[in-house]
């Protein structure tokens, strides 16, 4: 179930990394291991693991500073935290932050294995949601900009009517761009659009952060 699987694990403690990649080998997957955070910022193939399991207390850059890199960059691999020293507001911080788990030390094999499956799993849907909002996006900038204009109209709910006025253009030809607007975006009628468009404002605003 596992095979093929890449699980990056990041410890600066030589013995915490092989017994982690003892567990996981033994569970399937495929284990790349890292002493530092910055090494594995540094993989070519780093985009390419299916989850990463990183202590939170680092020499340099920490697992928190590792999870603010990695919101900065946009990347779809989900972050598991483990920490000897945690505590219930650091847990909560992470978690709300983006981080898909956070383990205290010592854990099972079993809690880490639900963890990391529940994580690739989550990231995999992140991954087919990212692709589909650029999609979309690219068929919203394919938009003039008169037709993006009836479009933010037509999603704060004006008539057609009302739109004609706003832009001084006649009904028929509103109606002639929300049609273009529906047909490009795939939008089957206003509330699809009213989704569509909000799903797009928080991706620029996550991107923001």
């Amino acid at each position: 179930m596992n095979s093929g699987l890449m699980v990056a694990v990041i410890d600066d403690d030589e013995g915490v990394l092989d017994s982690l990649r003892m567990m996981l080998t033994r569970d399937g997957f495929e284990v790349r291991t890292f002493k530092s955070a910055e090494d594995y910022l540094a993989a070519k193939d780093a985009e390419q693991a299916g989850c990463v399991v990183c202590d939170v207390r680092l020499p340099h850059m920490s697992g928190l500073d590792l999870q603010g890199e990695l919101k900065k960059r946009r990347s779809s691999v989900p972050l598991i935290l483990i920490t000897g020293h945690g505590n219930i507001s650091m847990a909560v911080s992470a978690v709300k932050a983006g981080a898909h788990d956070f383990l205290e030390k010592p854990f099972s094999p079993d809690r880490l294995l639900e963890a990391i499956q529940g994580a690739v799993s989550k990231g995999h849907h992140r991954l087919a949601e990212d692709q589909e909002l650029r999609r979309l996006a690219a068929r919203v900038n394919e938009l003039s900009e008169r037709q993006r204009e009836v479009m933010a109209l037509a999603v704060k709910g004006l008539s057609n009517k009302e739109i004609a006025q706003a832009l001084q253009i006649s009904p028929r030809t509103v109606e002639t761009y929300r049609a273009w607007v529906t047909e490009k975006t795939g939008a089957k009628n206003v509330a699809e659009l009213v989704r569509l468009a909000m799903r797009l404002d928080s991706q620029e605003e996550s991107s923001s952060c």
